[in-house]
């Protein structure tokens, strides 16, 4: 049997990356592994005496516990939101006789380029019950008497930054579905419509079937984005994530408890246990997609 040799350029190519990747990534997330399984007292190896600590303990349950709960709500607004308003703003977008639909395009994609920082500041101000203009607006609209202050209160703070972060970042999965439905054969979409097929029913009948792959990669890329979320929680509440930790999240835990925060002193043991965690569920959703929903479409493809 003969080995087919692999061309030089293509190690080349991929070996300045390869080693860019290595050093910033693999070595620091191995490093992080390796962090976990010692002790911040004594130095000493103490295997998964942190990640019991972790999940059982007192004082730490609690916290890690309120902050995946917290994690899983940021990621189900986003995902019941901002995905099926990108895929709405994307057929409207896609629509062959649209006018000025590059204008519409850009001003939604805005958001998304803009820093985290300027728009946690942004919302701070606009929601502000002392000069913010919500209130204002509600007024205007005469809904004046529904406005609060929504940023400080524990019921609605984590719902309202899982709204900015929609807002901000639905451009991606909009240009996502939009380059997918511009991929569909036109021939298909006449031929139907020659059938007597209604807009609405091209759309569930043929155009969303067609773009099922690009609905997971959509779903995967938001369940990985929102639990490696940090930022702009950050940015809005601080690592303290108020009020009473209701904002608090897995990022800003580890952030806190990597490099401590106020009076409370920094463990990177625990923070890498923490970072541990993190990976652990990201790649348990990985998998899931892999082994359930990929292996779906790709039979449905077959």
């Amino acid at each position: 049997m003969v080995h087919k040799r692999i061309p030089t350029h293509i190690i080349v190519f991929l070996l300045p990356a390869f080693v860019i990747y290595t050093l910033f990534m693999i070595i620091p997330l191995a490093d992080s592994l390796r962090l976990s399984f010692f002790s911040n007292e004594t130095g000493d190896f103490i295997l998964f005496e942190n990640y019991r600590t972790l999940l059982t303990d007192d004082l730490w349950s609690v916290r890690f516990w309120g902050a995946l709960k917290n994690n899983l709500i940021f990621f189900a607004i986003n995902m019941a939101v901002q995905n099926p308003i990108g895929l709405l703003l994307a057929a409207m977008l896609s629509r062959r006789n649209l006018r000025g639909s590059g204008l519409y395009r850009t001003l939604l994609f805005m958001p998304t380029m803009l820093s985290v920082v300027i728009i946690g500041f942004i919302w701070q101000l606009i929601l502000s019950p002392l000069w913010g203009i919500a209130e204002s607006f509600m007024d205007a609209v005469f809904l004046g008497q529904f406005f609060q202050p929504w940023l400080g209160l524990e019921g609605s703070a984590l719902n309202v930054l899982a709204l900015i972060s929609v807002w901000q970042f639905i451009g991606i999965p909009m240009m996502l579905f939009y380059a997918a439905l511009l991929g569909i054969p036109e021939e298909l979409i006449e031929a139907a419509h020659v059938d007597g097929a209604t807009r609405w029913r091209v759309f569930w009948s043929i155009k969303f079937p067609l773009i099922l792959p690009t609905v997971g990669i959509v779903s995967i890329l938001t369940f990985v984005g929102n639990f490696n979320a940090f930022d702009l929680i950050y940015t809005v509440k601080g690592a303290l994530a108020g009020p009473n930790f209701s904002t608090d999240i897995m990022g800003t835990l580890f952030f806190r408890t990597f490099f401590g925060q106020q009076l409370q002193l920094g463990n990177p043991e625990m923070g890498a246990t923490v970072a541990a965690m993190m990976l652990i569920i990201i790649l348990a959703g990985v998998i899931l997609y892999l082994v359930g929903w990929q292996r779906q479409i790709t039979t449905y493809e077959i």
